[in-house]
């Protein structure tokens, strides 16, 4: 039995992505009035599924493997030759963890709904298999069908549990993600179909092939729109700050902890990997509109009356740095690029948390309207002020170490003249400085000031233990890559070095 767990033959990555699905199906026979039951069911998914995982990649993943490991290669469908193909490796296994994290917080954050608490849990779950099997697809169709998987959920959970603005949130959610898939579904088939007569999905094969420039353009600008509306990049965002404005702050976490991740996951594991000259040219493009995209949702953010909104315009700021870090073609960039990915999932749940439990508090969303709460809350005052820290990359926090790798990416580029690297460096330092500018004020609106004090019968309850331990358990990790961010890197180094191989030995 003990032979069975820990070779390679067991089929760890389908029971992972499996899992979540099929154990949140048998929630539907669950008693309807059962909040608590679904609720805790839901946790003991999410945290068996975690402790599944961890065990599987501690005793199969290997740190020093640049290759595919824990592969599995079933045929799926056989009248069309589709294979259900799993396998990890250093890039997909830090968001998979990530993945598990925050799912498990964000069902423990979820405790409040009780309005059909039973169909909320289990959308959170099938959301958690779509994400695992975005990350651990090796088979470009599967990678699609988990891609659209991931939808489904965030359109119901956005417009069945959301604010006053929910449907019109919703609907543009869904035109932007769904009319984004179809560039990825054509790019899915393109490049299947391209230069055999027996189609091939396989991403291994795939990124050995090689394609006419002016095909990988295509197929390498299709890709580029689908990723780059989950991202978001810039001028595809306009979907990303309504729906944080509207959503339960649970979806929040999962939206911007995980599902934003997909998009910079995707331009790595397909854009840099299968088109490395097409990457090569376009990667100047990425690191301009990259800075322009710090600097812009950094000056929009304080324009924001909604505190959600605010913190979704930080969100995507902070994602300039992973496009940066993408673009700048180097071990360090990229490297960066993968730590901030890790460090912003962590960083954004807790921000939307703290957000949404000061809402079921103090039942304001606007910031002008809010002031004086330290008072009565001076826990979740704490907590917001500490993550706003990380947020603005303060030394020791996670988001510091990888916002620092990404510059030393540019300075160490050979790709780029001085004078646009120099150009690149301070336009991003103006955005680093606008950060705590927006932060700070936000801090301030909150939390200072008379005007809630001023109010008769001014009295809320400050956070309480789960909202105490949720907040703690996500400031640990951000801490801890903080001091030693060699733990998440050194996932990820070998197989950076094996992408950059193609550019620069290929």
């Amino acid at each position: 039995m003990y032979l069975v767990f820990t070779t390679n033959d067991f089929p760890w990555l389908t029971i992972i992505v499996v899992f979540p699905i099929s154990a949140g199906s048998l929630m539907l026979f669950l008693p309807h009035r059962g909040n608590k039951v679904n609720k805790w069911y839901t946790i003991c998914i999410c945290i068996l599924e975690l402790l599944i995982t961890t065990y599987a990649f501690c005793y199969n993943f290997k740190t020093d493997d640049p290759l595919i490991q824990m592969s599995e290669d079933y045929k799926w469908i056989d009248s069309f030759d589709f294979y259900w193909r799993l396998g990890i490796d250093g890039l997909s296994i830090g968001t998979i963890l990530l993945t598990g994290f925050i799912t498990t917080l964000a069902a423990l954050a979820a405790f409040p709904v009780t309005r059909d608490s039973r169909f909320f849990h289990f959308l959170m779950l099938v959301m958690y298999s779509g994400q695992i099997g975005s990350f651990s697809s090796r088979d470009l169709l599967l990678f699609f069908i988990m891609w659209e998987l991931e939808l489904i959920p965030v359109y119901l959970l956005l417009s069945m549990w959301g604010g006053k603005k929910r449907l019109y949130s919703a609907t543009k959610f869904i035109l932007y993600t769904a009319g984004s898939s179809i560039f990825l579904l054509i790019g899915v088939l393109g490049i299947s179909l391209y230069g055999s007569n027996e189609p091939t999905l396989n991403l291994e094969l795939l990124a050995n092939q090689s394609y006419p420039v002016t095909l990988e353009i295509l197929f390498y600008i299709g890709f580029l729109i689908a990723f780059a509306v989950k991202s978001p990049i810039i001028p595809l965002h306009t979907w990303l700050p309504d729906t944080h404005g509207e959503a339960h702050y649970s979806t929040c976490m999962l939206l911007a902890g995980i599902l934003l991740k997909m998009g910079a996951y995707g331009l790595v594991r397909i854009n840099m990997e299968l088109f490395p000259h097409a990457h090569s040219m376009f990667s100047p493009w990425l690191m301009v509109v990259g800075t322009i995209q710090i600097i812009y949702a950094a000056s929009t953010s304080p324009g924001q009356r909604n505190l959600k909104k605010r913190i979704a315009y930080s969100s995507v700021s902070h994602m300039g740095f992973i496009i940066i870090g993408i673009g700048s073609i180097t071990d360090p960039g990229l490297n960066g690029a993968i730590l901030q990915i890790i460090s912003h999932g962590f960083i954004g749940a807790a921000l939307f948390f703290l957000a949404g439990t000061s809402y079921d508090r103090i039942r304001l969303i606007y910031l002008d309207e809010m002031g004086g709460t330290a008072i009565s809350i001076p826990k979740i005052f704490t907590m917001f002020t500490i993550l706003s820290m990380a947020s603005l990359a303060l030394p020791g926090m996670s988001g510091f170490v990888a916002e620092l790798i990404v510059f030393f990416g540019i300075i160490t580029s050979q790709k780029y003249f001085l004078i646009s690297k120099i150009l690149i460096i301070f336009v991003m330092a103006i955005g680093m400085i606008l950060t705590p500018i927006y932060l700070l004020s936000m801090s301030r609106q909150m939390f200072y000031g008379y005007k809630l004090i001023n109010v008769k019968n001014f009295s809320f309850f400050d956070s309480g233990p789960r909202e105490l331990f949720l907040s703690i358990s996500i400031l640990l990790p951000i801490i801890g890559i903080g001091i030693y961010p060699d733990f998440v890197l050194s996932l990820a180094s070998d197989k950076v070095e094996s992408i950059l191989s193609n550019y620069f030995y290929g």
